[in-house]
Parts: C-alpha cells; sequence; structure tokens
C-alpha cells in the first residue's frame, strides 16, 4: 500500500494474501489497471477451509479461539472476519477473536485465553505470526492446545497441523512476472495470479504429545505426514 501510494508509474509486483481487489491493489483479478499486479495466495479465502479441518481435528470442539493481529488488517478483512464466524455458526462452534499487536503481547493472549480455554486455535497468516512461528508453536504446546498453522512451515517446526498455500511456487510465481515486466511487458497487461498448490502438513509427534487422535480421513488428505 506504501508503494501504490508512491508511485503511479514504477511498476509494483506484489506477493499477498489478502484480496488485492477489497484491498485496492487492483481494479479486477483480470485486469489490473494499474501500475501493480502480483500473485494472490489466497489466504483469506481459506480460513473457512482451516476453520473446517479444525474441526475435524478436534470433533468435541465447542469453541476456538483466532489468534490475529487487528493492526495489519486492511481494507475487507473485517467482513473476512465475519464471514469466518458465520462459517463457524455452521460448525457449531463459537469463534472467539484473540487479538495481538506484536511478539511481546503473544504471552499476554494466551493468558487472556486461559479464562475462556478455547478447544483449539487458529492461526491468521499474518506476517507477525509467519515471523514469530517458534513462539507461537511453543506458546501453544506450554498451553497444550491443538492448534492449526497457515504454513507447512509450523508444522516442521512442532506446530500440530498446518494448511496453506505453497510458498515456494508462489514466489516463483512472482519471479516471472519480475522478468516479464523487466523485459518491456506492462503490469497493467498482466492479471493478478492466484496459487494452486495447497499443502496439508501434519506432525504425528505433537499430536502424541498432547494425546490427540488424527482422523484417519484427514491423515488420507495429508501431503506430508511428520513422524
Amino acid at each position: 500500500m506504501a508503494a501504490k501510494a508512491a508511485t503511479t508509474s514504477i511498476p509494483i509486483i506484489f506477493l499477498t494474501g489478502f484480496d488485492p481487489v477489497a484491498s485496492g491493489f487492483v481494479v479486477s483479478l483480470n485486469r489490473p489497471a494499474g501500475n501493480a499486479t502480483g500473485v494472490s495466495v489466497l489466504n483469506v479465502e481459506v480460513m473457512a477451509k482451516r476453520l473446517q479441518m479444525l474441526c475435524e481435528l478436534v470433533p468435541t470442539a465447542k469453541s476456538i479461539g483466532f489468534f490475529y493481529n487487528p493492526t495489519s488488517l486492511v481494507s475487507g478483512y473485517e467482513d473476512t472476519l465475519r464471514r469466518l464466524e458465520l462459517a463457524a455458526d455452521t460448525l457449531g462452534v463459537k469463534l472467539l477473536r484473540v487479538e495481538t499487536g506484536g511478539p511481546d503481547d503473544f504471552k499476554e493472549a494466551f493468558a487472556r485465553m486461559a479464562g475462556v480455554r478455547p478447544d483449539a486455535l487458529l492461526i491468521s497468516a499474518d506476517a507477525l505470526m509467519l515471523r514469530n512461528r517458534e513462539s507461537l508453536v511453543g506458546l501453544t504446546a506450554q498451553h497444550r492446545i491443538p492448534a492449526l498453522y497457515p504454513i507447512r512451515e509450523f508444522a516442521a517446526d512442532g506446530g500440530l497441523v498446518s494448511y496453506g498455500p505453497n510458498y515456494a511456487e508462489a514466489r516463483r510465481q512472482v519471479g516471472d512476472y519480475l522478468g516479464r515486466v523487466l523485459n518491456g511487458e506492462r503490469p497493467e497487461n498482466l492479471p493478478v495470479q492466484q496459487v494452486t498448490k495447497f499443502e496439508l502438513v501434519i506432525n504425528m509427534k505433537t499430536a502424541k504429545a498432547l494425546g490427540l487422535g488424527v482422523p484417519t480421513s484427514l491423515l488420507g488428505r495429508a501431503d506430508e505426514v511428520i513422524e
């Protein structure tokens, strides 16, 4: 958004988890119509899917905490939160918003959750969470809360389950667009690409430590199982 405010002529290639149209990055996905284009990793669009998987993983859950950073929200995200709450209603669980503004707030946020004790935790795909994944994985283990994370690296670092886009593929797509723009193509003529590869990763060591049985239906869909 800062780059968009700074120039209307220098090409901008983005990689975003937000809706590029609702966020004002482009006019439409097929016809960006400005100096920006790029790749959407569809993190907002798969939130309800993550919630559904978490309910499948913890079928007895009555409440699920949604851990997110409100200071990084862009236009349209509040509507996304409302849609996530509607999805929770459909699944028969209560969604508890857990706000945190920075890594120094994580312990306080978990302490606040202790009063309501959600049965499971959904971690947003915010950059704050991605940069501090080791701290988050450690705190969920300490508090023994089953959690579902947005990318594979969380599960590789000891998180229970992750479901999200293949970022290596998304970055390859960004690199392709950078090359095309440097060779003279205009961003306005390059449709916003959307990732097509999503990964479900399950850490069985963490599941056993939590005393949690992973449904075979979920294991059968996993792209990777960490033993």
